[in-house]
């Protein structure tokens, strides 16, 4: 890791550099999601095959997150999350010219590739970020997180804008690959320094040990439970409003804004109340605020009871997955390892989450589906205990 001899100035600089890091991560995935409709068209394909399509970039991302923390942990935060930068906006252009050509093929080759790259990138910035936590001495990576968040909007907005003037999608990918490759080429500079292990150090952990690690496996359900109360709001929140309470598109859409708009100023000014009262009792207060939430939104019965709900969910859920981050990066020697296997249990919600629901809410209704989340918030709130800073860390 880098020295510890680092000014406060270089710390600022590495603080700017990790949230525009997130920023831009949010910016390229969101830019070519919120096009998805131009994709299926283009490609001229069912939305079945669409679906296996997303796969592509679902699966491998998942995949690859166990390999993640071996690569940042020989290359380094700043080499992993350029080379990791570089990787993503091929598979891009990949996609953009799948699409130009028609071509499934070339366009799921593409999807695999920024998979792959974006966890890697993930993995990379939050151990960066970590590490800048940790010696500022500052709880920021909710605040890291938020910036993906924003960086997922203006993503979105993007996709928004370049469909309403008629931009092809195959131009708007190209644009936005040049402009993320410039300002992560710029701004991995400003990360801080990477050096190799002093004579004596500890030796390197390897993937086997750390899946072996129960606190490392706790922190993993930590993140899953609160990955899954996430991940659920992101893709069925929407959906419930509308078809659970028969109200328009419109309605759905602003109940998903309310969640995702709390959830964003959660992570913006939730360092606070970790700095206040530590990352446990956190953790258990935002459980309780996103049941609660998610009940509303099952039994409000009105349609501003759930809005309330969505608001409450939002912040409920904020806050799980960066506590997890900053808990797996305690010692910064083996950080690269241990936030790879904790994301690898964590993000595996976000790929069971949407089918599970989907599921339950065949048999059960599209509300009532919505209560397996608390069984998720249940497994994260069993294992909150594991977040607890290590002996010797600063961390709260």
């Amino acid at each position: 890791m880098a020295s510890l001899d680092v000014d406060f100035a270089r710390l600022n600089s590495a603080k700017v550099a990790v949230a525009v890091a997130f920023a831009m991560n949010g910016f390229a995935y969101a830019g070519w999601l919120s096009r998805a409709p131009a994709a299926r068209d283009a490609l001229d394909i069912s939305a079945a095959g669409f679906g296996l399509l997303l796969l592509c970039m679902s699966g491998s991302a998942v995949a690859a997150i166990p390999l993640a923390g071996p690569i940042v942990q020989r290359l380094g935060p700043s080499r992993t999350v350029l080379f990791s930068c570089l990787s993503l906006v091929s598979g891009l252009v990949l996609v953009a010219t799948g699409t130009l050509l028609g071509s499934p093929i070339i366009a799921g080759a593409g999807l695999l590739f920024a998979g792959i790259a974006t966890s890697t990138w993930d993995v990379a910035m939050n151990v960066e970020g970590a590490d800048v936590e940790r010696r500022l001495n500052r709880t920021l990576m909710p605040r890291f997180h938020a910036g993906f968040s924003l960086g997922t909007v203006a993503g979105a907005a993007t996709g928004a804008g370049a469909a309403a003037t008629g931009l092809p999608l195959w131009a708007q990918l190209y644009l936005s690959a040049a402009l993320t490759a410039a300002i992560m080429t710029i701004m991995v500079r400003r990360f801080l320094p990477h050096t190799a292990p002093e004579p004596g150090a500890r030796r390197a952990m390897t993937i086997g040990e750390a899946w072996r690690e129960p606190r490392t496996l706790l922190i993993g359900l930590v993140m899953l439970g609160f990955g899954f109360t996430e991940g659920t709001a992101n893709d069925w929140l929407a959906i419930s409003l509308v078809d659970g309470y028969g109200s328009s598109e419109t309605v759905g859409a602003i109940g998903f804004g309310v969640f995702v708009t709390a959830m964003t100023l959660a992570r913006l000014f939730g360092g606070h109340a970790i700095e206040r009262w530590g990352r446990v009792p956190v953790l258990r207060l935002t459980a309780a605020t996103a049941a609660a939430g998610l009940l509303l939104v099952v039994t409000g019965n009105t349609v501003p009871m759930a809005l309330l709900g969505a608001l409450l969910w939002g912040v409920g859920a904020s806050l799980g997955f960066p506590i997890g981050m900053s808990a797996a990066a305690d010692d910064p020697a083996r950080a690269a390892i241990r936030v790879s296997v904790a994301g690898s249990v964590g993000y595996g919600a976000f790929l069971a989450g949407p089918p599970l629901i989907g599921f339950a809410a065949e048999h059960f209704g599209i509300l009532n589906s919505l209560l397996c989340v608390l069984a998720a918030l249940t497994i994260g709130l069993a294992a909150s205990h594991a977040a607890k800073p290590l002996p010797h860390s600063p961390s709260r």
